[in-house]
Parts: C-alpha cells; sequence; structure tokens
C-alpha cells in the first residue's frame, strides 16, 4: 500500500524553504518514519529565483535519496530507516491572490506571463508535479491550459475566485483544489465561490486539511457525505514549526501510526493564533478520522489511490 503526501511543506524543525539537501532528507524520514511512502515536497511562494533554488535543493535530495543513499539519523542504521520517496515538487505560488494568501507571503504574488512562468520553470519540468493558481487573477485561464499542455497538474487555490471563476479554471484544465476552504472564499447561498464548486463538482478533487484545527467537524463531515469520495485527498499541509520528529521505530508493516496526545493539544500557530500549516501526517490524519468513525476504506483511499490517481490525471 502506497501512502502519498502531495503537500507538505516540513516538519520537526525542517522545511522546503533551504539549500541544505540535508532538511528535504530529513522531511523524507520524518514521513517516512510515520508511514508515509512517498512526498511531494512544497515549494513556499517567493522570488522566482529563491523558489528556483529551493527546487534545485529539493532536486539534489530526490537524486539522493532516490537513489537508495538517504540520510543515517542518530543513534541508527540506515537499513533501518524507511524515509519517504520524493517524487516531485508541488508550486504553491506565486501566482496567487494577495487577498488570500494565509500563512504565505503576500507579497510575493505576481500575476502570470509567459515570461515570469518560464523562468520559473524552466530546467525543472520534470520534477513538478503540481502547481497551484488562482484562477481569478489576470491571464491565469491561459496559464493553466499552458500548464496542463506540459502535462503538470494544476491547482486552484489561494483564491478569491466565484463559481463561474473556478469553473472556469477547471475548463481551462485545472483539476484540483488546494486545502479546499482554507485560503479562499467561502460559501454565500448568492454566491457559492470557489468553495462550492470545489463540492458541487463531482470530477474535480479537493485537497483537505483533515486535523483538528483547519475545518469543523461539521464541515469535514459534509464533506464526505457530499463529495465523490474518490476525488478526496487527504493531505498534512505540514511546517517547520510542525512538532513531528523521527520516532523510534517504523509502524509495523501495514499499520498506522499511534496519536502522540502531548503534541495535539493546540494546532501549528504563530503568536497571533493564526494557523501556519497542518499538525499531522497523512498517516496520523487517517488513524484520527477512522477511530472517530470514517470507514476505513473510503480513508485509506485518500491517501493512497486517489493521490496516485490525481497525479496521473494529465
Amino acid at each position: 500500500m502506497k501512502i502519498i503526501d502531495i503537500h507538505t511543506h516540513g516538519a520537526g524543525g525542517f522545511d522546503t524553504r533551504t539549500n541544505n539537501v540535508d532538511d528535504i532528507l530529513s522531511i523524507a524520514e520524518i514521513h517516512g518514519r510515520n508511514g508515509v511512502s512517498a512526498i511531494i515536497p512544497t515549494i513556499y511562494s517567493s522570488d522566482i529565483r529563491v523558489m528556483r533554488s529551493h527546487m534545485e535543493t529539493v532536486r539534489k535530495a530526490m537524486q539522493v535519496r532516490n537513489a537508495g543513499c538517504g540520510i543515517q539519523a542518530a543513534g541508527r542504521d540506515e537499513k533501518n530507516t524507511r524515509p519517504s520517496r520524493i517524487i516531485g515538487v508541488h508550486l504553491e505560488g506565486p501566482f496567487l491572490n494577495p487577498s488570500q494568501c494565509g500563512a504565505l507571503d503576500g507579497s510575493s504574488f505576481i500575476r502570470p506571463d509567459k515570461s515570469s512562468f518560464f523562468n520559473l520553470i524552466e530546467g525543472f519540468e520534470d520534477m513538478i508535479k503540481i502547481i497551484t493558481v488562482a484562477p481569478e487573477i489576470s491571464g491565469a485561464l491561459r496559464l493553466i491550459k499552458d500548464i496542463a499542455d506540459r502535462g503538470i497538474t494544476v491547482s486552484m487555490g489561494h483564491s478569491d475566485a466565484t463559481y463561474s471563476e473556478a469553473e472556469a479554471g477547471f475548463n481551462a484544465g485545472a483539476r484540483g483544489l488546494t486545502h479546499l476552504f482554507n485560503a479562499m472564499r467561502g460559501f454565500h447561498h448568492r454566491e457559492p465561490a470557489i468553495t462550492g464548486f470545489g463540492l458541487a463538482n463531482q470530477d474535480v478533487y479537493i485537497e483537505v486539511i483533515a486535523d483538528p484545527y483547519h475545518l469543523h467537524p461539521k464541515t469535514l463531515e459534509m464533506i464526505f457525505r457530499i463529495k465523490r469520495p474518490d476525488r478526496i485527498l487527504l493531505v498534512s499541509d505540514t511546517v517547520k514549526e510542525t512538532k513531528i520528529y523521527l520516532s523510534s521505530s517504523p509502524p509495523p508493516s501495514g499499520r498506522l501510526p499511534g496519536l502522540d496526545a502531548r503534541r495535539r493539544k493546540k494546532g501549528v500557530t504563530d503568536a497571533s493564533g493564526r494557523i501556519l500549516g497542518g499538525s499531522m501526517t497523512v498517516t496520523e490524519t487517517a488513524k484520527r478520522l477512522i477511530e472517530i468513525g470514517y470507514d476505513e476504506s473510503v480513508i485509506m483511499k485518500c491517501i493512497t489511490k486517489n493521490p496516485e490517481r490525481y497525479l496521473s490525471t494529465t
């Protein structure tokens, strides 16, 4: 069973804002030690030169990790570690709407043009798996088509799009929504917006951060009642500040790791209380939902078959 997390920025003191290959390898080991088979490190929106530098670091880590070298964690033999494979990158920006920046740096967001897009992806086309775009910004629909034509999956997010603008993005080639409900225009009974589109359109995939802090339990219940189960993607969206560290041993084969209640007392927030990212790996999220009462077969597909299918939609 291949468990995939398509949206993680980091964990345990490490994140993708780095030029240190060992930081990326540490992220892979943290997720791997929690039962995640493969990850897509997510690059923060920033100046294009900075994003390219961070992609280059991930590329070097991919070469090391996927060649079977890995890093050797303190006190453990390398043969006993099970770090996640690194299967590419997810670019969360910079073609996003600053009015819905969430925890990202809104000042880094830019309107799309061919020159900026080419400068961003040149030389990294083979490893970019997903790009998040706000479909309502000027030039976004052309960009979405260009990205999809290159075989890269487009997700819509950090967006103030109306329902019709989100639908136009889908028709242009977008196939998913980045963390549904979070950092996007909310549902209104006269304007269901991009959020309503994510629920109503049964073909579009939706990322869901299902830790205890990002979505109300009834919102989560509504998602699973309304949405086609094969279009739900559980993601961690973990960040450097997420207190997930290397466990003493990997989970038994075929089993999900247990939850550590001591580090679940509060979400991952800054001093003002703003949520910075997710608080659980996707395996911990799945275990939490199953314990709450969600159907195990449905939940497990949300971290295995669904993301695998999503990545092959273009």
